[in-house]
Formats: C-alpha cells, structure tokens, sequence
C-alpha cells in the first residue's frame, strides 16, 4: 500500500481490539507511512510488521500498534487528545518509551511529517 500524501510504502499492521476505535475508520488494520508519518486505514496487515522500516527505535510486538497509531495521530493533538493519552499509556504498559522514540525519529532524518516532531515531543511531555 502506498501512502497517499507522499507515495512512499507504508506500513501495515493489525490494529488490536481495543485499539480499533482510534483507527482510522474504526478497522482492524492500518498502515503508517514511513516518511511523512500519515496514518490510514489498511484492507489487510501482514503477520509480522516491519515496524523497523520507520526506525530502529520503534518497538515491535504489543507496544508497536498502539504505538504507531498515536504516532498517526500526532497532526492534530487537539482533536486527538484522549485517543493519544489511552494509545501512549498503552504503549508505555507494554514496555515502550513513546517520547524516546519521538526523540529518535526527530533524529535519524529521513522523516518528513506534516507537523514538527520536536514540538509535538514538548506537547506531548506536558500533556503525560
């Protein structure tokens, strides 16, 4: 699946039960676009994501699809307020460190989303 603002290869994923109604589209997958960070909602996820193809830094396994929707979800921290506390701590229960991995995609370059990550890093730190 290719992302619709900037054509690059998403990533797809399965979206876990209790994670669906902050999905695009409420759906049991999603694709995050590596490069510009858009989130979508995907007709299939493969079995085992590649989640690395966003950062090394990315956790896998229960942490990555909370995760990779709050990471989707950054656009708009005002419309996105409670989905992005329920997804972080989400992620955080699963062993994740969502404002590291912030860090790190701010960091490595090659990531290019709608909004400034290092802004919504500090956002995100005073709404925790």
């Amino acid at each position: 699946m290719d992302c619709p603002e900037c054509n690059a290869s998403m990533v797809a994923f399965e979206v876990p039960p209790a994670h669906r109604e902050h999905a695009p589209g409420s759906s049991a997958a999603a694709a995050l676009c590596p490069s510009c960070l858009a989130l979508e909602s995907a007709a299939e996820a493969p079995a085992d994501p590649r989640f690395d193809r966003i950062s090394d830094a990315f956790p896998t396994g229960e942490a990555a699809p909370p995760l990779a929707l709050a990471v989707g979800l950054l656009d708009s921290l005002a419309l996105h307020r409670r989905a992005l506390e329920e997804l972080l701590a989400a992620a955080e229960a699963a062993g994740a460190d969502p404002l590291l991995v912030l860090d790190r995609l701010h960091a490595q370059g090659g990531v290019d989303p709608a909004f400034d990550i290092d802004r919504r890093r500090h956002q995100l730190e005073q709404l925790l």
